[in-house]
């Protein structure tokens, strides 16, 4: 019961800084700090990835109707764009899966600890101070989904490679990139919910082959605590989307650069002081 009640702490923390672009996987190696699964390095290690297919089906539920290019709701003309807003997704999504599947285990091995972090939540929190002081002299020229250029979804999409390193945040290096090139902080989050779907089904499917593959199984208290996560973060991530969609409407994203900040530092000197 204990082992169930830390996964619902880590569905929480999964389901809500998925989405806000503070990092999700900086965010659980850290938890894992402190509340350690009683499981395998290797089932941890996939537990931390699939459980984000909860958090990504929050997304196909609240999107459904846009995301749909079949519904009988739509025009001729509403489908086209459906299926050109898919293209562009892919298009966008082409950067990180290569890179993804090359180094994959190369910065598991090299990035997955406090010290990259904590880093990198602090350098991506002044970028996002910075670049929202630099945007108010800036009016976004790309203000609808169906506005963004291939070109420009491409170069979000390189961006995206950044979140390869855990603390980054995945949705916090898109977005970093859209307001860049000009695009608008809401268009900007619902299309890094978008590209959230291929990459997320994709970094899952590839870290439960890796696991079964390397001969490793999952006992019946694995497989709940699985279930478990996934239904948590499903949950926690509808309340955060629909959080973070309402707050950009009349806010920045400046408040997260400071989280960030003070997060990184607390957590840095925490493990140097004890460390020493």
């Amino acid at each position: 019961m204990f082992e169930i009640l830390k996964v619902i702490l880590l569905g929480i923390v999964e389901g809500i800084t998925e989405w806000l672009p503070i990092s999700s996987t900086g965010h659980l190696i850290l938890v894992d700090e402190f509340v350690k699964l009683s499981a395998s390095d290797a089932f941890k290690e996939m537990f931390n990835v699939v459980i984000q297919l909860g958090a990504i089906m929050a997304v196909v539920v609240l999107y459904f109707h846009k995301l749909n290019p079949f519904s009988s709701k739509k025009t001729k003309e509403q489908k086209v764009q459906t299926i050109d807003l898919w293209l562009k997704v892919v298009v966008a999504c082409i950067p990180a899966a290569v890179l993804g599947i090359l180094f994959d285990d190369w910065m598991e091995e090299h990035f997955h600890n406090y010290i990259v972090v904590s880093i990198m939540l602090i350098v991506y929190g002044v970028l996002f101070i910075i670049i929202e002081n630099w945007n108010k002299k800036n009016k976004p020229s790309v203000t609808e989904l169906s506005n963004l250029t291939y070109k420009t979804a491409l170069l979000i999409g390189v961006f995206q490679v950044l979140s390869l390193i855990p603390g980054t945040s995945r949705s916090g290096a898109t977005i970093i990139g859209a307001l860049l090139l000009g695009v608008s902080r809401y268009v900007a989050a619902e299309f890094t919910f978008f590209l959230a779907i291929p990459v997320m089904f994709g970094a899952s499917g590839i870290k439960l082959l890796k696991f079964f593959m390397e001969g490793a199984g999952m006992t019946g208290m694995e497989i709940a605590m699985l279930g478990v996560g996934c239904v948590v973060a499903f949950a926690i991530s509808i309340i955060a989307i629909k959080f973070l969609m309402g707050y950009i409407k009349k806010n920045d994203f400046k408040v997260f650069g400071w989280y960030r900040i003070i997060l990184g530092v607390l957590v840095l000197g925490y493990f140097l002081l004890t460390t020493a």
